[in-house]
């Protein structure tokens, strides 16, 4: 995970992974969709056709799933260098921060 609040305007966290197969990557959207969908979350998905990379966009946090070749091309993290970089370990307590902020924008616009 990338922490890029402070560094981007566009999002908050960037979640990195690979898969060994484009059947994976796919396997691995579908199933963070599936579970997003089910907790309310909508995400804008683009990805090339044969799934060697697919972008789910969350607003406050995107994700990218990569086969190896693509995601040593592109190099998020080498383009991304100045963002901390959070350990899955910690993954948890920092995922927790997207939707914390997101319900305060919320409760303020309820406002």
């Amino acid at each position: 995970m990338l922490d890029l609040r402070g560094l981007a305007s566009f999002t908050d966290w960037f979640f990195i992974c690979s898969a060994t197969s484009s059947r994976q990557v796919q396997a691995i959207v579908d199933s963070i969709d599936e579970r997003l969908r089910a907790s309310g979350a909508r995400a804008r998905i683009e990805g090339d056709a044969r799934a060697e990379w697919v972008l789910m966009d969350y607003f406050d946090f995107v994700v990218h799933v990569f086969v190896p070749e693509k995601r040593e091309f592109f190099n998020l993290e080498r383009l991304w260098g100045d963002a901390p970089r959070v350990a899955i370990e910690d993954a948890p307590a920092a995922a927790a921060a997207p939707a914390a902020a997101r319900r305060r924008r919320q409760s303020r616009a309820r406002r």
